[in-house]
């Protein structure tokens, strides 16, 4: 790898003209961050577009790497920026690797990246100045320092990447994830040679989980706690991304309660789990619902540490247009959306429970009297009486407890 190069200072000017660009990026960075994810976002591979957990890694990156950038020019305009390697970073090399993907095809969206943010500091450069001599400098100063920025970067990752492909070439991971991938995709392998080659019996019936966390640390005794509350023996474990797991277990009770689930788990690490089917057939669909159940899971309040595709399944099937989830949330529950929670989720159990004041008083450990009370202030919270209306109610119902009030 490359050492940072050393070039000219920029004028007194100019220097201050950077900081003053970049201290704005750092303010507001909301509209170049959304156009740096969908750009990069766009052009990811689709094998990875749909893992929730390297989609969030992949914005963190983009985020981070701006921050990077625009933070070493308010302290030192125009200067070399070294190569963004965080720990963030790495993980990103790790998971190229560790998911088999092509190297240039991977790191070419950091030059999407690159090209947006180069517009954004251009249309920036042009509102800080209108003499042709200062603009000139400004944007020749700021092209080398950007571009040499991520020259750098990709270059570090390729290290990266190249120590990561050496160390996994002597193990029996890229083997086993290779044989998940051409199981997931559908791709003609029987259930006998992929079940040899995983040491892992693809004809029982299989439990899905994916178990991931923001923070480092081994997730394998999360995975192990998960199936052990189901009555399941050792988990089969593959490892995603660098900080993410897929699981399968085979036996138990499938997948036991939310809570039940959730005390398994150290407090920094969240499962979604999935469901439970037989075969390969089995094998892959599970998986896939934990993938549906993390995707969700993304976007609800980070204390809700388990989810289960059982229950969030109605959700995640109607929560594909946030705005118009809202406006049927706000339309269905009328004030009861913004009433006391443990109105709504008395509604909700009551629902849950075939409309049973008896068994929402069991399942809320609550006296029945204080059900019917709740349920009595929540009706008239309501804009349309509840009879007839039982399916919609409980589904805004369902939306808010998962996801929370959006408006």
């Amino acid at each position: 790898m490359s050492t940072t190069a050393i070039w000219p200072a920029p004028s007194p000017t100019v220097a201050a003209l950077i900081r003053t660009g970049a201290t704005a990026f750092l303010e507001d960075p909301g509209g170049l961050f959304e156009e740096v994810d969908a750009a990069v976002l766009a052009a990811t591979p689709s094998r990875l577009s749909g893992d929730p957990a390297i989609t969030a890694a992949t914005v963190a990156t983009n985020h981070a790497n701006i921050v990077h950038w625009a933070n070493a020019n308010v302290r030192r305009p125009g200067e070399p920026v070294p190569a963004n390697l965080s720990p963030a970073v790495v993980d990103i090399a790790r998971d190229i690797v560790r998911r088999g993907l092509d190297d240039a095809t991977s790191l070419n969206t950091y030059r999407i990246g690159q090209n947006v943010a180069w517009r954004f500091w251009m249309a920036r450069a042009f509102a800080l100045t209108d003499d042709p001599e200062v603009l000139r400098e400004l944007l020749d100063v700021t092209a080398r320092s950007i571009f040499s920025f991520v020259d750098e970067t990709v270059e570090g990752i390729q290290d990266l990447i190249d120590a990561e492909r050496e160390q996994l070439l002597h193990g029996t991971h890229a083997e086993r994830l290779e044989t998940v991938t051409l199981i997931l995709e559908g791709a003609p392998i029987t259930v006998e040679r992929a079940s040899a080659r995983l040491r892992y019996e693809l004809a029982a019936r299989h439990t899905a989980a994916v178990v991931w966390s923001d923070a480092d640390g081994p997730l394998e005794p999360a995975a192990e706690a998960l199936a052990a509350a189901a009555g399941a023996s050792r988990p089969f474990m593959v490892s995603a991304t660098a900080r993410t797991l897929w699981v399968w277990w085979s036996g138990g009770d499938g997948a036991p309660d939310a809570d039940a689930l959730g005390a398994a788990l150290p407090e920094h690490v969240r499962a979604a789990i999935g469901t439970t089917a037989s075969g390969i057939d089995g094998f892959r669909r599970a998986h896939h619902d934990a993938l549906a159940t993390q995707r969700l899971m993304q976007r609800m309040p980070a204390d809700r540490r388990v989810a289960r595709y059982e229950d969030v399944q109605l959700v995640a099937l109607t929560d594909a247009d946030e705005a118009r989830t809202a406006d049927f949330v706000a339309r269905t529950l009328g004030e009861l959306a913004t009433a006391p929670e443990e109105l709504r989720e008395t509604l909700r159990v009551y629902l849950r429970e075939g409309s049973s004041a008896s068994r929402a008083a069991r399942a809320l450990f609550t006296h029945r009297n204080t059900v019917l009370n709740r349920l009595t202030r929540a009706r008239e919270l309501l804009p349309a009486p509840l009879e007839g209306r039982g399916l919609p109610v409980a589904l805004a119902l369902e939306i808010v407890h998962w996801l929370g009030l959006r408006t």
